[in-house]
């Protein structure tokens, strides 16, 4: 039952997808956080979503962020570790 468990959420982990948020830009201008976060996604999320928001009007990438970390805790049956990767992004359609 342990390994259907696993495999469970390591099905789960790896279908996630980009997150996204409506956000006002300093000068008025309406834009978008997305999020693609985490060790299985990599930056074409991002990009896909995007490419789903603003469609065939295209979009220009105000800033990025790309950062690697570590997660660590301890219980008392151990210590245990892990990578993090935060990505993201925002934008606003053309």
């Amino acid at each position: 039952m342990k390994g259907k468990s696993a495999l469970l959420a390591l099905t789960v982990a790896l279908a996630s997808c980009a997150s996204q948020k409506a956000v006002y830009l300093p000068d008025g201008r309406q834009g978008y956080a997305i999020g693609c976060s985490g060790s299985a996604l990599d930056w074409s999320l991002c990009y896909e979503k995007a490419g789903e928001i603003c469609k065939e009007n295209g979009y220009d990438v105000i800033q990025k962020s790309d950062e690697q970390g570590v997660a660590v805790s301890g219980t008392q049956y151990g210590v245990f570790g892990g990578s993090t990767h935060n990505r993201s992004m925002m934008i606003v359609c053309k």
